[in-house]
């Protein structure tokens, strides 16, 4: 028997078609797919081929620039080691790279790039973002200790020309002492608010600190700061924590306070000119300090800030009762009572007051009030009994 062999049909039907299309359209979508894949893949390879070069390159170090010669030379010193060396500036750096600039060195010691100026960020924290919010309008009694130390940190910075016509130079350096409370950071900070310069704001014992030189590079980068944002105001608080009287103890740690003290000397001494950076510090035991300190040149003044008078005390309670709502109460009278006390005491006083009268939940602070308060600060509780128990009558 014989057979026929029979072609296939010629498939030319609408469903044919659509399976053809859904073919291709799955097609173009892998092909979309392994696209991004492949991009990928190309990214990721150059970042490992990137990394792969940085790990087999050879560090670069940190060197000072100490001189620069006409010849395109240069003289380096490697930061740590203090070895030294020259070296030849690239074309593209001459007259970039200047004496005292950063820059960074390969293994053959060749200049790589400069590096700009970066401080400790403990120093930048230590600049104040805005200018408090105290005036000389609320601080009372200190009238003349104010104009004294306008004239010697504000005014040179605000109004130059007077000093210039008049040919003087203005003092390079101001010191405040006096008592606990008396006002001395008050008034550096009022003079933040009216000069309108950067004010650098530290304490004595944050300069203090454990490894060999790490305090005194600490106040080399404070100045240099004070430099690059000037006019700037730098106010040493507690400055006896470095600034006390040298001794021969032979102690590793006072060696390293006196190693800061000696740096901070140094900036202030008048070999360079400090420009538009005043210089302000503020202690409780001024006898305490060292005499290198305290010579002219370095604070050429040196002003007491004492406790208040009758009229200071009096102008102080003023100020802090302003904006309270005062019933029968004889400030004069309350000044006769708080002989010896600072102006933080009798802030502390109407303070305390209102919280007396906030807790009766009373519309107004009267003069039992006053006398509570006082009871409370002063911590004597039986020398105004008789009259406290006299004004609730």
């Amino acid at each position: 028997m014989s057979t026929m062999d029979e072609s296939p049909p010629h498939e030319t039907s609408a469903d044919t078609k659509l399976s053809y299309q859904l073919r291709i359209q799955n097609l173009e979508a892998q092909l979309v797919d392994l696209t991004i894949k492949y991009e990928d893949l190309l990214n990721e390879c150059s970042v490992l081929k990137r990394d792969n070069v940085q790990l087999k390159r050879m560090p670069l170090f940190i060197a000072s620039v100490v001189d620069c010669f006409d010849n395109g030379e240069i003289y380096l010193r490697q930061t740590g080691n203090n070895q030294e060396f020259l070296s030849i500036v690239p074309h593209d750096l001459r007259g970039i790279i200047k004496n005292g600039s950063k820059v960074a060195v390969n293994g053959t010691l060749s200049i790589v790039k400069v590096i700009p100026d970066t401080f400790d960020t403990r120093v930048r924290v230590m600049e104040l973002e805005s200018a408090p919010d105290i005036t000389f309008e609320q601080i009372g009694g200190l009238t003349s200790v104010i104009e004294e130390v306008r004239e010697a940190v504000e005014y040179p910075l605000t109004r130059p020309e007077v000093f210039e016509r008049i040919g003087v130079e203005p003092p390079k350096g101001i010191l405040l002492y006096g008592p606990p409370g008396t006002g001395k950071t008050l008034i550096a900070k009022a003079v933040a608010h009216n000069a309108h310069a950067h004010f650098i704001r530290m304490s004595g014992s944050e300069l203090v600190h454990k490894y060999i030189g790490e305090g005194a590079q600490l106040v080399r980068e404070l100045f240099m700061m004070a430099h690059e944002k000037a006019p700037s105001i730098v106010f040493i608080d507690e400055i006896d924590a470095i600034g006390s009287t040298r001794s021969n103890d032979g102690t590793s740690g006072s060696a390293e306070v006196q190693r800061t003290m000696m740096q901070l000397l140094a900036e202030m001494d008048g070999f360079n000119n400090r420009g538009n950076v005043r210089i302000m510090a503020a202690t409780n035991r001024v006898d305490m300090l060292d005499a290198a300190l305290l010579r002219p040149g370095r604070f050429d003044r040196i002003i007491e800030v004492g406790l208040p008078d009758e009229i200071a005390r009096l102008e102080i309670l003023k100020i802090h009762s302003r904006k309270m709502k005062l019933c029968d109460v004889d400030l004069e009278h309350i000044v006769t009572l708080t002989d010896g006390c600072t102006g933080a005491e009798l802030q502390s006083m109407c303070r305390e007051a209102g919280m007396i009268a906030v807790r009766r939940e009373a519309d107004a602070v009267h003069m039992s009030d006053f006398i509570a308060g006082m009871q409370k600060v002063m911590h004597c509780e039986e020398e105004y009994e008789e009259e406290r128990n006299d004004m609730y009558v």
